[in-house]
């Protein structure tokens, strides 16, 4: 079991960045693959970016976040990160972390079991 809780998230400018962290419970962090996805309103939950089980593991971004987001994991902290950079107002929507057992990482949200709360990302043009 893993129990996963965002935070960073807030209120920007265009043109701003935000670090988004998703902790994670539990001593087997290091054998879970991390997602980032993202849901604006009125629109389906989308895939943003996901991490490998190891620390400094492979990643995979979607296109459209390509060059501006950056994911990367602590597992001596069993945190995750989003580090976020040249914020577009299409950027804004709540932004959730998950969780998967073992190294896949796929962009498909059904393929992940665990799931934060999610944390409000929004930016101003």
């Amino acid at each position: 079991q893993v129990q996963l809780v965002e935070s960073g998230g807030g209120l920007v400018q265009a043109g701003g960045s935000l670090r988004l962290s998703c902790a994670a419970s539990g001593r087997t962090f290091s054998t879970y693959s991390m997602g980032w996805f993202r849901q604006a309103p009125g629109k389906e939950r989308e895939f943003v970016a996901a991490i490998s089980w190891w620390s400094g593991g492979r990643t995979f971004y979607a296109d459209s976040v390509k060059g501006r987001f950056t994911i990367s994991r602590d597992n001596a902290k069993n945190t995750v990160y989003l580090q976020i950079n040249g914020l577009k107002p299409g950027d804004t929507g709540v932004y959730y972390c998950a969780a998967r057992y073992g190294a896949d990482i796929p962009a498909r949200a059904g393929e992940y079991g665990y799931w934060g709360q999610g944390t409000q990302v929004t930016v101003s043009s």
